[in-house]
């Protein structure tokens, strides 16, 4: 069964073009149900059945995995033998029947205007680092790219005449992002001079540069907009993601067309995008239960 699952994870890694982390948790996933199906001495793949899949669940809800982490096994799962059910190491399906738990839509976190012009305050610009950093929020939040498409930005990618950056995302899928002229100004100077200063005469196609003169990591810009946040006085938990929720909550709250802002995000499915409207619905809903003569507590009734 080890063979089996090494050549699905090439499949994922090779052929699907599955994201990197994506892989990792596919196969922790199935390492995972592998150890179960042996101490469950079955020791042939084509033994498993639909009632084998439903004990292996039982196991993870008593383990308390998140609605979210189960729903992840299960598709794993489901990429699993759907290759198999191809590669025709099997005949028959056990995930057929087996279907996903029903996840509540938490309404993403992000962040308020004033904010957001905090955090731009807080790196000093006055030293290539301090450029950087400030650019990357920028870079973040006039796009509202992820920070895997971040890192892997590079110079030939930007367009300063159509002012679009050339991006790659999830499922290796081709898109364009559009930036304005306060993030264009920024990146003249950034690649001119600060930029320069950061590779130290080393060569490098990528935007991103860090201190030894290579190109960032995710984790690099975490750990960056994390010290920028304790240098604040904000109180909450930011993230790339967060400032990707805060770009796509400022376009719809300013009047964008969801599709546009779909097609921007670079989401596959509207239903992602729409979870955003909750938060122009709330806003909508607070603006009018401030502000409306009938909306507040103990207001007269004009007869």
């Amino acid at each position: 069964m080890d063979r089996l699952k090494e050549k699905f994870i090439d499949y994922i890694n090779d052929e699907k073009k599955y994201s990197s982390h994506t892989v990792i948790a596919y196969c922790n996933d199935l390492e995972e149900f592998l150890i179960f199906i042996k101490n469950q001495n079955i020791d042939n793949i084509k033994n498993i059945d639909y009632s084998t899949i439903r004990q292996y669940l039982t196991v993870l809800y008593n383990k308390k995995y998140t609605k979210k982490t189960i729903s992840r096994h299960i598709s794993t799962l489901r990429s699993f033998f759907k290759y198999l059910l191809i590669s025709k190491v099997i005949s028959k399906n056990p995930m057929t029947l087996v279907s996903n738990p029903k996840i509540d839509k938490k309404l993403p976190n992000y962040l308020h205007n004033n904010e957001l012009e905090e955090l731009l305050e807080v790196p000093n610009i006055n030293t290539p680092l301090g450029f950087r950093n400030k650019l990357i929020i920028e870079l973040l939040y006039s796009t509202g790219i992820r920070v895997s498409e971040l890192v892997n930005i590079k110079i030939p990618d930007i367009n300063f005449y159509e002012m679009t950056i050339k991006v790659m995302g999830k499922g290796s899928k081709e898109r364009y992002v559009i930036f304005g002229n306060v993030l264009k100004k920024m990146l003249i100077e950034y690649i001119s001079d600060q930029r320069l200063q950061l590779l130290k005469g080393k060569l490098s196609d990528y935007l991103l540069i860090n201190k030894n003169g290579t190109n960032l990591s995710d984790r690099g810009i975490r750990l960056i907009i994390d010290q920028i946040v304790k240098k604040s006085s904000l109180n909450k938990k930011v993230s790339p993601h967060v400032i990707r929720h805060t770009f796509a909550t400022e376009m719809l709250n300013n009047g964008a067309d969801l599709k546009i802002v779909q097609e921007l995000l670079g989401h596959s499915n509207l239903s992602t995008t729409q979870i955003y409207t909750h938060i122009s619905n709330e806003r909508l809903r607070k603006v009018y239960l401030d502000n409306h003569p009938r909306a507040k507590k103990g207001g007269k009734n004009d007869g």
